[in-house]
């Protein structure tokens, strides 16, 4: 049994439970597990799963912006031209593109790299069978 040992921490502004349903809602095994409210509602501390990998998140409630930056990205491989057709034209709505899709020899059939509307930076890869 595969034990996850480094989990992706992620720090919205305000935005941790939209974030969370919206990414629940692209891909497969995925849900959210555990939130934990402050008394005003934003998120204290919440627990998802995507594709199956734990992430953890929470809401930045000291009222400093850190901004998301592609210089880290999550990086996906999907299971079909369906699913990376799918996944990256809901990720990209209201974000930004940052290469579109198309093939990437010679490490993938189809890849592509978005930044959502939360500002978080995904690399959508199909890999080459």
């Amino acid at each position: 049994m595969f034990v996850q040992a480094i989990t992706m921490f992620f720090m919205f502004h305000g935005q941790a439970e939209e974030a969370m349903k919206f990414y629940t809602s692209i891909f497969d095994r995925s849900e959210i597990k555990q939130v934990m409210h402050h008394e005003n509602g934003q998120v204290l501390h919440a627990t998802f799963t995507l594709k199956g990998q734990t992430f953890m998140c929470i809401d930045n409630t000291n009222g400093d912006h850190h901004a998301f930056t592609p210089a880290i990205s999550l990086f996906v491989d999907c299971d079909s031209e369906e699913e990376i057709d799918r996944v990256f034209e809901q990720l990209s709505s209201d974000g930004q593109v940052l290469m579109p899709l198309g093939p990437l020899p010679p490490f993938s059939e189809k890849f592509g790299w978005v930044q959502d509307r939360f500002g978080v930076s995904w690399q959508i890869n199909l890999p080459k069978r």
